[in-house]
């Protein structure tokens, strides 16, 4: 046999007979003869009436026991001639179909005869021609009803449908029987299906709803977009007389708490419109079909309160929820590419990737998903293509996605089925002022059919409000409480808040209330606001006490930070300082950007890493080359950062990729194969990405010791202040590094010999207790009486200010006011 298929070897000495060429099978209409029928289908109907016979012949053999075997079937012949009938007209219809099979000028003679008919029945109309059919069909039904009746109840053909209708009436119980047993049942499930099918709506009506765009602050770009859009929908016809349409979906997106329900219910306050809003769980059931049923339920009602009030606002909160219909409906098996990149998309690269054709980009995207080593995957990479279903289910989201732009059928029982019947046009439907909105903080999840234009024609992020609109919130939520903040003291609020949005503003001055409250007071001060802003980043501390050498370490451990990042990083300010133990850490110095950043440039990551190595530099100066395992989360920041400048960023001594090299598994990247060869690895080892980081941090180490050196006394000043107060503010750290006066700690006694000279011997005995692991044997040393001294003249300069204003003072002035120190 040969290996090739369709190839035979007959015979030793003969080549290969070569198959036969394939032939196209003959159409219809060149045929000369009619095509042949299979045996079954030229005598199953004449089997069929055979049958019927033999049935009546049995019958009526059963009914005369003593009549003859041939006088039963004469009798069956008479009154069965119609079977008989029908029997003779199968067997012609075959025997024409015969010979049209083996005749071609027979066949060719009945094709021109029925191609007459056909080409005269083309000129009537196809819905006349239909309607005809319809008649014929069911005087044919009636005719072999007729012919039924009069057959086994023994009737004349002539009169035997007119017996119809008593013998309906005759049988009606057990008919309604069988009707009310399938109404029962069907009527079950609809009343289970429509129980479950309500809830999860809400209607507020015109008035119902107070708020208003003046109760929506920090988002004035938002909010001027969506004005636009309610332009639009109280005058419609000043767009659609233009040839336009009016925008009939917004979608929300952003950060959780930035106000994007808030602007929904103020576009219904302002419209006056019903707001109907739909509960991000009103899709979760357990039957499939429900939330199908809940989605035609909701548009009708939408559809109803438009009609009535002139346009209706429906708001989607938490949209994600409807889920997504997974991989294949985002582009393929492939998975996740968008042809259309959305909004929240991240660039890859500049310019988002658009100066390469899409064939590119989407290979770029697919090997950054299968490699191993990226630096970040979006949300939507890793759900969405994996096929995430939300609770809705797919149903669900196509019934939605059929109900926001799907064809409108005509209103009415009358409209649709009376005009209808009378050859009427029915009447086009009304135009549905209906403004979909919907918000998530997840947007990656939602179907890319959804976000269409047709569906969600308008998409804007509402994001973390800027430093002017932070402002505005601060304003509008202090103005409804007793305050005494000034206007510089908000901006400051703004200024170390950069990520607050209107939900966690609103709770940081209810904080602060409830701490004025809780202290016997009833309007707000500078201290509520820093206390609120502390218990609401950090949470409260654990009720514990460190023993003193282990105060101290902590302590060291975190001015070695502060310093660090007040000496050296200044695209960051420190926000706090604390040594209170919570449930995860040990102390903490947190900073926050001073203003809006959206670039960030490898200097200030170098910064970032010198303050999270400042603990480890700072412990081993202390305690004499020893360090404690508090630094593993600082090392392990500072090894993130320096990998992502060496291998991603293009911060370091090389401007390779790591990613890719990673992907492409190229030796010497850490993504080759096992068993590669060891002299090539060798090669490369001495510029490995590792030793790269190494090198990098080694570098920053050094950097990072020489500036704790120089700066020994601000380090033991800040552990100081950190031991005393617990939690220092990051205005107060820089007072004491700086030596100046804080808002809550003067820093001027922490530069005096004296202190220094008390300093350095506290720590020299706490790190002799911490080698013999025992206790320190002296108390923690006071500050000197600078402190007293500066307050006693700031309070001599506002009495002489004060008598300066007024040259006359009356009896008791003088000699009232403190007197300056002279001994300090």
């Amino acid at each position: 046999m040969s290996d090739k298929p369709g190839l035979a070897w007959p015979a030793p000495d003969q080549g290969p007979i070569p198959p036969k060429e394939y032939q196209s099978r003959e159409r219809e209409d060149e045929r000369r003869t009619r095509k042949p029928l299979m045996l079954w289908d030229r005598v199953k109907f004449l089997l069929l009436l055979g049958v019927v016979w033999a049935f009546m012949f049995l019958n009526t053999v059963q009914e005369a026991q003593i009549m003859p075997l041939g006088e039963a079937a004469r009798t069956t012949v008479r009154t069965g001639v119609w079977v008989i009938a029908l029997a003779v007209l199968e067997a012609t219809r075959q025997l024409h179909y015969l010979i049209a099979e083996h005749w071609a000028a027979y066949y060719g003679a009945w094709n021109r005869f029925f191609g007459l008919f056909n080409r005269r029945a083309g000129k009537m109309n196809d819905w006349s021609r239909y309607r005809l059919s319809r008649v014929v069909k069911v005087l044919f039904y009636l005719f072999l009803l007729d012919l039924l009746i009069a057959a086994f109840l023994d009737f004349p053909v002539a009169t035997a449908l007119l017996q119809a209708p008593r013998l309906l009436f005759q049988a009606m119980p057990l008919v309604l029987q069988f009707a009310l047993a399938g109404f029962f049942l069907i009527f079950q499930f609809g009343a289970l299906f429509w129980f479950l099918s309500r809830g999860g709506t809400e209607t507020y009506f015109p008035d119902d709803i107070k708020t208003r765009f003046t109760d929506v602050w920090g988002q004035d770009s938002v909010l001027a977009k969506i004005k636009e859009n309610l332009l639009f929908l109280e005058d419609p016809e000043a767009i659609e007389q233009r040839g336009g349409y009016v925008p009939g979906g917004i979608l929300l997106w952003g950060p959780p708490g930035t106000g994007k329900t808030l602007m929904a219910e103020a576009v219904a306050g302002e419209t006056g419109k019903p707001y109907i809003f739909v509960d991000p769980g009103a899709f979760i059931n357990m039957f499939i079909g429900v939330g199908v049923l809940k989605v035609k339920s909701l548009f009708r009602k939408a559809r109803k309160l438009a009609l009535r009030y002139g346009g209706v606002i429906m708001f989607f909160d938490e949209a994600d929820s409807l889920g997504s219909r997974g991989a294949l409906a985002q582009g393929g098996p492939g998975g996740g590419f968008r042809s259309n990149p959305a909004p929240w998309d991240n660039a890859r690269a500049c310019n988002g990737m658009s100066y390469l054709d899409s064939r590119t980009q989407q290979m770029l995207f697919q090997s950054e998903q299968a490699g191993e080593g990226e630096p970040r995957r979006t949300l939507r990479d890793r759900v969405v293509m994996g096929g995430m279903m939300g609770g809705g289910g797919m149903g669900t989201l196509n019934a939605l996605l059929t109900e926001l732009s799907g064809l409108k059928k005509p209103r009415g029982f009358f409209n649709r089925i009376v005009r209808r019947a009378l050859g009427m046009r029915p009447k086009p439907p009304p135009k549905y002022r209906i403004l979909v909105m919907m918000a998530t903080n997840l947007p990656e999840a939602l179907d890319e059919a959804m976000l269409r234009p047709g569906r969600i024609d308008r998409i804007y992020k509402v994001g973390y409000p800027s430093k002017a609109g932070r402002i505005r919130t601060y304003e509008g939520y202090l103005d409804k409480v007793p305050h005494e903040l000034t206007a510089e003291e908000v901006d400051r609020l703004a200024t170390i808040t950069p990520y607050a949005t209107g939900a966690s503003i609103k709770d940081l001055v209810n904080e602060a209330l409830i701490n004025a409250i809780r202290d016997g007071r009833e309007v707000i001060t500078w201290r509520d606001i820093v206390k609120a802003k502390h218990l609401k980043a950090v949470g409260p501390p654990e009720d514990v006490e460190y023993i003193e050498r282990e105060r101290h370490a902590v302590a060291v451990h975190e001015a070695c930070h502060a310093v660090a990042a007040y000496r050296v990083r200044h695209h960051l300010t420190i926000d706090i300082a604390t040594i209170e133990k919570s449930s995860t850490y040990l102390g903490m110095v947190a900073s926050i950007p001073p203003e809006d950043q959206f670039t960030r440039w490898r200097s200030e990551y170098e910064a970032d890493i010198m303050v999270s190595l400042a603990s480890l530099a700072g412990e081993r100066m202390f305690f004499s080359g020893d360090n404690s395992s508090g630094v593993s989360g600082d090392l392990e920041s500072a090894t993130v950062v320096a990998t992502f400048m060496e291998g991603y960023w293009g911060m370091g001594s090389t401007v390779t990729s790591h990613a890719s090299t990673r992907f492409f598994g190229i030796p010497g990247s850490g993504g080759g194969k096992p068993g590669e060869d060891d002299r090539e690895q060798e090669l490369l080892k001495d510029r490995t990405l590792g030793a790269r980081i190494e090198e990098k941090l080694a570098e920053l180490l050094d950097r990072t010791e020489a500036l704790l050196v120089e700066n020994r006394r601000e380090v033991l000043a800040v552990a100081h202040a950190l031991e005393t107060n617990k939690t220092v503010t990051g205005e107060d750290v820089a007072a004491v590094i700086e030596g100046t006066e804080g808002p809550l700690i003067d820093g001027r006694p922490y530069h005096t010999d004296e202190f220094l000279e008390a300093a350095e011997t506290y720590h020299r005995r706490v790190v002799a207790a911490h080698e013999a692991h025992g206790k320190v044997s002296v108390p923690l040393p006071d500050l000197p009486r600078v402190e007293l001294v500066g307050a006693v003249r700031r309070n001599q300069k506002a009495l002489d200010e004060s008598r300066a204003s007024d040259p006359q003072p009356t009896d008791g002035d003088a000699g009232d006011g403190p007197r300056p120190s002279t001994g300090a």
